[in-house]
């Protein structure tokens, strides 16, 4: 699995990493455990799950983070995640 993260600002594109993960762990797991990477690499808190973006990454495999996904002020606009390759 290939996950693209997308930190954007100002309508600009200001931190994007990718993250892999070939293991044999459940899809969920691997997003969970990506999730937890790139807020470590990015040195931010991890976010809320909303419903709505449980529904959204279910139905299109991508789902954004805004300011009511973290707890602590968030300094851009959105952290967007998409599946780029499943396994």
């Amino acid at each position: 699995m290939r996950i693209w993260f997308k930190m954007f600002a100002d309508a600009r594109l200001v931190k994007s990493e990718t993250v892999e993960d070939f293991s044999e762990e459940s899809r969920t797991h691997k997003i969970f455990a990506a999730v937890e990477k790139i807020c470590y690499s990015f040195d931010l808190g991890k976010p809320i799950w909303l419903d709505s973006n449980v529904k959204e990454f279910q139905r299109r495999a991508v789902t954004r983070f805004t300011q009511d996904n973290f707890v602590e002020e968030i300094d851009f606009d959105f952290l967007e995640i998409h599946v780029l390759e499943e396994d």
